[in-house]
């Protein structure tokens, strides 16, 4: 009898077995593959789509001093984060680490500060930049607004005005504010504003080879950038004062090298659009947070990255230039990683 192996209890059998199906539904005949704009590298989309609402409630019978309630959620809207912040999501996984920065300091799209730490931040490379056709003549963010022209331009989605909801669309917003100009501007001067849902969506590509289009403001750069770059497109730098008011709303500026996109001719600054972090109130029970650290240790093999490596947890609890942190380790966290020596 002893030598017999142990089993979950018959709840958790059947929540343990859900959560497995769901995961495998990414790879069944609901999802299929696509070619990301202006690449070839394939890209698994699904009909199932990315919104993750799931909760696992406290056990009726252990207590409330002993069970836990987890709830976990993907998203980065500001309303994701106040959901946090009051421990209505237990677990809210970000891209990126930006809009965690702004939350954790209080600045906007939030009014103060929010009590949030960070659990992980997982890999992912990527920059928003303001990318035009060397045929307008433009070598500099700030001569859109001295010229004004009517520039024939591809952003993200159409969110409106503050853009608050979205990140992507909230930092394009930022960036080109800090330049003193704005989407509504473009139109004004007789330009347009085209709207993708993803940067790698194919139409982007279409109008870029058809000379269709004359700037992009934009993130997923490794989508669409290296295919923009030898269609005569350039990205221009980010520097002097519009780079002051840019790193002040709570955005880093970083440096896009040659071994990102070849056909940069040198590294150029651009706005840090990096790391996916994995979020948690302040408040959270260090037991559960380092219990969390241990579930994504156990399943570092079938976890995705972005990077394209395999996990690494040392670079989950390490800020650089893949994981800008945004907001400090949560205490049960940074107890796992220094236990299990990969926080030195």
């Amino acid at each position: 009898m002893n030598d017999l192996p142990p089993r979950y209890n018959a709840g958790i059998q059947r929540s343990k077995g859900l959560l497995e199906i769901a995961a495998a539904l990414y790879d069944t005949s609901l999802s299929r593959r696509s070619t990301r704009s202006g690449t070839r590298a394939p890209q698994i989309d699904s009909r199932l789509g990315t919104n993750l609402a799931l909760r696992i409630d406290r056990p009726r019978d252990s207590g409330a001093d002993r069970g836990f309630e987890v709830s976990f959620a993907i998203g980065g809207s500001r309303e994701n984060f106040l959901q946090v912040a009051r421990k209505e999501v237990s677990l809210l996984w970000i891209n990126p680490s930006a809009p965690l920065t702004q939350a954790y300091r209080g600045l906007p799209p939030f009014s103060d500060p929010l009590p949030l730490r960070a659990i992980a931040v997982f890999p992912s490379w990527d920059a928003v930049v303001v990318a035009v056709h060397r045929s307008t003549g433009i070598t500099a963010i700030e001569q859109i607004r001295e010229r004004r022209p009517a520039l024939r331009v591809s952003t993200g989605n159409p969110t409106e005005a503050p853009f608050d909801e979205d990140p992507t669309m909230f930092a394009v917003g930022t960036m080109i504010a800090a330049a003193g100009f704005s989407l509504d501007d473009i139109r004004a001067w007789g330009g347009t504003v085209q709207s993708v849902p993803r940067p790698s969506h194919p139409d982007r590509a279409k109008l870029i080879e058809a000379g269709a289009l004359d700037a992009i403001f934009d993130e997923g750069l490794l989508s669409w950038g290296q295919f923009a770059l030898e269609r005569g497109f350039q990205i221009l730098p980010i520097g002097g004062a519009m780079r002051a008011r840019i790193e002040a709303a709570g955005y880093d500026v970083a440096s896009l090298p040659k071994s990102r996109l070849p056909g940069l001719e040198q590294p150029v600054s651009a706005v840090d659009f990096s790391g996916w972090p994995m979020i948690v109130h302040a408040d959270m029970p260090d037991e559960l947070a380092y219990a969390l650290c241990e579930a994504i240790e156990a399943r570092k093999l079938a976890i995705p990255t972005d990077n394209y490596r395999p996990l690494d947890l040392a670079q989950l609890c390490s800020s650089g230039a893949e994981t800008p942190r945004g907001a400090p380790l949560h205490p049960g966290a940074e107890r796992f990683y220094r236990e299990r020596g990969y926080l030195r």
